[in-house]
């Protein structure tokens, strides 16, 4: 049984503490959280104890730890974890600066301890099976990939101050899902942006409105549209064009129901947002962590997959900034 203390118990938290606690091969033994009542709550919910975060880290009975706590505390814990002996999964980005996300992977490839990066939309049913539908050489060589992510709505202008930008925090999923698809990270990164949602985003010096295209060694491209706005609820399409064929995943309604009628031909909204959405995936993502520690294997999603997106999303940042295209070799170099 893998004993595991959950860091952080936020919306993301709660989840994550369902998925260990509902898995046969995991027990959440600990919960840590800068608000006690949020720690106790959730605590109480599954018989957890109540704890610091380095106390769960300096324990030993504590096998691993899953890192839920805001952006910039997650190289320094991740760091500790691993000095610790203990296996992490962690919520994406890896952190908000590249250079500070490059030193947590050198210090954590140095223990030896495994490190999962939570991009769980690998994982979802749907885009797993494009995935080894592709891999099946069912259409041929990828050659044109097209990701759509729109949220319902944009949170809180004091989380975009915050969150690094619409490229580290939103488009960095999709970023991670170009290399799932494509297997190999782009040469140049071109993208662009606007603020067409709400003013107030701008103003905080961020985008809500934003196209990047990826540009590969052999000539394969990608194309990423990310909004903060979808009145009809949570848009998360992809398709991929290959030498042989095209494979397409849509959305996820919320019924399967269709009316047609002499007025015309009606269906069911998108699930609203990413807990509707992916629990599915976050439910596999956990299981696949733990699969990965107990036996000894690889993890499915490194922190080499973390740090690689969060240069792809940092060149996306400057390419906006500069008004043109910037080789990712750049972005890793400085």
């Amino acid at each position: 049984m893998l004993k595991v203390g959950l860091l952080g118990v936020g919306r993301i938290g709660g989840v994550h503490a369902r998925t260990i606690a509902a898995h046969p091969g995991s027990a959440l033994v600990a919960i840590s959280d800068a608000i006690a009542e949020n720690a106790e709550t959730l605590a109480a919910q599954h018989g957890a104890a109540v704890r610091s975060s380095e106390d769960i880290i300096a324990d030993s009975a504590i096998d691993a730890v899953l890192i839920a706590t805001p952006t910039d505390t997650h190289s320094a814990l991740i760091e500790a974890a691993t000095a610790a002996g203990k296996a992490v999964l962690c919520e994406k980005p890896v952190d908000l600066s590249l250079p500070r996300a490059r030193a947590c992977q050198t210090a954590a490839a140095a223990t030896g301890q495994p490190v999962m990066v939570g991009f769980n939309r690998r994982f979802d049913p749907n885009f797993g099976a494009m995935k080894a539908a592709l891999d099946a050489g069912e259409i041929g060589k990828a050659e044109l990939l097209s990701i759509t992510s729109f949220d319902p709505a944009p949170p809180p202008v004091a989380y975009i101050e915050v969150s690094g930008g619409l490229f580290r925090d939103m488009m960095i999923h999709d970023f991670d899902m170009a290399t799932f698809f494509m297997g190999a990270a782009p040469v140049a990164v071109s993208a662009f942006g606007s603020s067409l949602v709400d003013p107030a985003i701008g103003a905080a010096g961020d985008v809500d409105t934003a196209v990047a295209t990826l540009t590969y060694a052999d000539g394969r491209l990608a194309v990423i549209k990310n909004s903060r706005r979808a009145a009809f609820g949570y848009d998360q399409r992809v398709e991929l064009l290959g030498s042989g064929g095209l494979l397409q995943a849509g959305n996820m309604l919320e019924n399967s129901v269709v009316k047609s009628t002499a007025a015309g031909v009606t269906g069911a909204k998108p699930m609203h947002f990413f807990l509707e959405r992916y629990m599915a995936a976050y439910e596999a993502e956990w299981a696949a962590f733990v699969e990965a520690v107990k036996g000894g294997t690889p993890v499915p999603i490194t922190l080499d997959d973390g740090v690689l997106a969060l240069a792809m999303a940092d060149a996306a940042t400057q390419s906006v900034q500069a008004g043109q295209p910037v080789l990712l070799a750049d972005i890793l170099s400085a």
